[in-house]
């Protein structure tokens, strides 16, 4: 591959190594010039091109990807097609992402231009989450360096989806005076949704005093209930050591311990035992808390049919110090509540009829290798909102098969024809956004809106207190997407036909904070040559 500046009349079949923007449409990046395309140029006065020149030797960046993937024959995960020299992998089910971090190392070693990027060992994945990605660097790759590639991931399972194994579940929970019922029915409620991914439910639960006696019959009654079930036991007190109750529990009702302590924090106090045929965990405290801690990476491995070890366990530590830690700057110091900030719920208007698309759906459109409305819906959720309803309407099946795995409320609306101002009370009406403080409308059409300029957004708002109009901008014009706080939300439920949000910003009398977003907040994709000149693959 020869990489450089080629005069245009010399230019044929030269991929384009910029995209180049003429008057009449755009020549795309990755693009092999014919000799229409020299003709344009040369009409536009332009006498040279960047790009490179294929040897004999070389793949195009998508052969490549396309060959490679090819070679990776990998349970539970799905890959895409090559485009722009990537293929994704997406999880086909959930379970567990496992991944040989030795053949990925090998793989990366042949070639820079040649990567392949995946999730952690053993995280926890849900259908449609992207698991792993495959990318030609440059436009090119020699094809002695892909097949040197190839030859490392060979017959290997490079990588995986372990499936979840449905199996009975039993809770048992400690009691002591301090701790209020209250509290053993909320941390009931956050193991059935904890376990609701892996198609388990509670089978049985008993509550008994905290003492090794009642615990050690508690789970001697569990595994006659259901053998080969999996016994989660929340004490009302913490594990402080191997004799503490939970596992002199497990020993006293005939199991064994395979480890009191885990190098995860939040997680370091669980315990793991086996009784018979079943598993035990003694959950730390944080499990009593949906946010991810250790006790979430030791139940999912037991529901793939693990059999973790206390090696294994040890082994957990790098990696380990999960994020809500920066919140406790020292160990067991008190430190003050941080301000209790608006509740903010996006709105992602994904419903219109994309009538100027020529039959093609504009939001199943893929921007590296993601469909947009997945891309938009990543971005809302990597910045933090706090909840995200997606509105759908034309073509809804294929818009919600897009989001699928993702944490986001469907609504559908089957008034979409009538205009935008339906779609809005829709979402409006969603339980994601019941009971929120404001709200971020997004037009699912705007590839250039990112997780980082809806955080700006809502770093805005929040300095507010929730009480102002938030809007991106670009120059000076007004954009999308904009955040409406609480008193505004009675004026959208009144709105009426193909009417959006402007009509109440301007006769709102509120205060509006205007974000500069750069040309984001102006980008959006009505047309097949829009979603071209934006980077977009077109799919039907």
């Amino acid at each position: 591959m020869i990489f450089g500046t080629v005069p245009v009349r010399e230019a044929e079949g030269v991929i384009l190594a910029h995209a180049m923007v003429l008057p009449d449409g755009k020549l795309p990046k990755g693009h092999r010039l014919l000799m229409a395309d020299i003709d344009r140029l040369v009409g536009e006065g332009i006498t040279d091109v960047i790009g490179v020149r294929l040897s004999a030797d070389d793949l195009t960046e998508d052969e490549a990807a396309g060959r490679l993937a090819s070679g990776f024959s990998a349970v539970g995960v799905e890959q895409g097609p090559a485009s722009t020299g990537r293929v994704n992998f997406h999880a086909s089910t959930n379970g567990v992402f496992q991944v040989e971090a030795a053949h990925v190392n090998a793989f990366n070693r042949v070639d820079p231009a040649i990567t392949l990027a995946t999730l952690r060992d053993r995280q926890a994945v849900r259908t449609g989450d992207l698991v792993a990605t495959l990318k030609i660097i440059p436009l090119a790759a020699a094809a002695r360096s892909v097949e040197a590639a190839a030859a490392v991931v060979g017959n290997h399972n490079v990588f995986k989806v372990a499936a979840y194994r449905p199996r009975p579940v039993s809770l048992i929970a400690t009691t002591l005076p301090s701790l209020r019922a209250s509290v053993m029915d909320k941390t009931r409620r956050i193991t059935e949704t904890r376990l609701s991914a892996a198609g388990c439910r509670i089978n049985w639960e008993h509550r008994v005093v905290h003492t090794t006696a009642a615990v050690a019959d508690a789970l001697q009654r569990a595994a006659l209930q259901a053998p080969a079930s999996l016994i989660i036991v929340f004490g009302a007190s913490a594990v402080c050591d191997e004799a503490d109750v939970i596992p002199e529990a497990i020993r006293q009702a005939g199991g064994t311990v395979e480890r009191v302590g885990l190098p995860v924090d939040p997680g370091n106090l669980l315990v793991l035992g086996r009784l018979g045929q079943s598993h035990v965990i003694g959950a730390p405290g944080c499990a009593r808390s949906p946010k991810e801690n250790g006790f979430d990476w030791i139940l999912a491995r037991l529901l793939t049919g693990e059999e973790p070890t206390s090696d294994d366990l040890a082994g957990l530590g790098v990696g380990g110090l999960l994020m809500e830690i920066p919140t406790r700057p020292q160990p067991r110091m008190a430190t003050p509540e941080p301000p209790a900030r608006p509740r903010l719920a996006a709105l992602i208007l994904a419903a219109g009829k994309a009538s100027r698309m020529s039959g093609q759906h504009k939001l199943l459109a893929e921007f590296e290798g993601v469909p947009l409305i997945r891309r938009v819906a990543l971005s809302a959720i990597e910045a933090g909102m706090d909840a995200v309803s997606v509105v759908t309407g034309h073509r809804a099946d294929e818009i919600e098969r897009a989001l699928q795995g993702l944490p986001v409320t469907i609504d559908h609306n089957p008034d979409f024809a009538s205009g935008m101002a339906s779609s809005l009370i829709t979402g409006m009406q969603s339980s994601a956004v019941a009971d929120a403080q404001g709200v971020a409308v997004i037009l699912a059409d705007m590839p250039g809106i990112d997780a980082d300029g809806l955080r700006r957004l809502r770093t805005a708002f929040d300095a507010s207190d929730g009480g102002a109009i938030v809007r991106a901008t670009s120059a000076g014009k007004r954009g999308n997407p904009v955040i409406l706080p609480q008193s505004t939300f009675e004026s959208l439920l009144a709105l009426k036909g193909d009417i959006g949000a402007r009509a109440v910003i301007e006769t709102s009398e509120l205060e509006i904070i205007d974000v500069d977003l750069g040309p984001a907040a102006h980008l959006d994709v009505d047309t097949p040559d829009a979603v071209l000149a934006a980077g977009g693959v077109l799919r039907d």
